[in-house]
């Protein structure tokens, strides 16, 4: 049974959250404050958490920043709950380090079709258990990412990204592949998305981040190989 964190203020929306959740056989824990949810999820460890974006105290923005900070906390995949629908308050999230995000008024089916849908790309990252490029390797049975042998922590997100377009063996995916590939579900209207955790992946593979190629107007490709430009003059 996943272990799910809820950190949210406004008691309705908690409330209900927490009975749809239950009801579709997740364990529910609960906190209504920025602080509060820091620390929970510090203790409980939880395998996944809904953070409203703003709280009292500590936002969560903050609250996110903090947790992919901590080496203990920092792999637990994190969905954001807010109001604000600008496509400004997305990309922070991602750039913190969110899988996800959902503006309120929000369809209860949704959100826990969103939050299977992390789990899984969090527990389902493909065949190929060791891969490796140059200074990169990602080891998926272990989820351990290096560059030059030193480890960086990708998200689940991104690393269902990049072994997606790793077993895609150097075949362009279009951003609405990728979409359907790594998110799952309808995520229409976002393909910006795609970009936006292309270029967190990118920066954190440095300086192999051309490596991940782009295509103008078709989408993202891997390369394979060395040979795949390096070795054509």
């Amino acid at each position: 049974m996943s272990k799910i964190l809820v950190i949210e203020d406004e008691q309705d929306i908690l409330s209900l959250i927490e009975l749809n959740l239950k009801y579709a056989g997740f364990d529910v824990h609960l906190a209504s404050d920025g602080m509060e949810g820091l620390a929970k999820a510090k203790m409980i460890r939880p395998d996944f958490i809904i953070l409203d974006l703003m709280l009292p105290g500590m936002d969560g923005l903050d609250v996110c920043k903090e947790l992919k900070k901590d080496f203990e906390t920092q792999h637990i995949p994190i969905l954001m709950l807010t109001a604000r629908g600008e496509e400004v308050d997305r990309i922070v999230g991602f750039e913190l380090g969110a899988d996800d995000y959902v503006v309120k008024p929000f369809s209860v089916r949704e959100l826990i079709l969103r939050i299977k849908a992390v789990l899984r790309r969090k527990n389902d990252l493909g065949p190929e258990k060791i891969w490796e490029l140059e200074g990169l390797k990602l080891d998926r049975e272990k989820m351990i990412f290096t560059v030059d042998s030193k480890e960086v922590k990708l998200t689940s997100t991104e690393f269902k990204l990049l072994t997606e377009l790793i077993d895609a063996k150097g075949k362009v995916l279009s951003r609405e592949q990728l979409l359907s590939k790594v998110w799952g579900y309808d995520f229409d209207g976002y393909a910006r998305t795609v970009d936006t955790h292309i270029r967190r992946l990118r920066k954190k593979m440095e300086p192999y981040a051309h490596l991940i190629e782009t295509i103008r107007g078709m989408g993202y490709k891997i390369k394979t190989a060395l040979k795949d430009n390096d070795l054509t003059e």
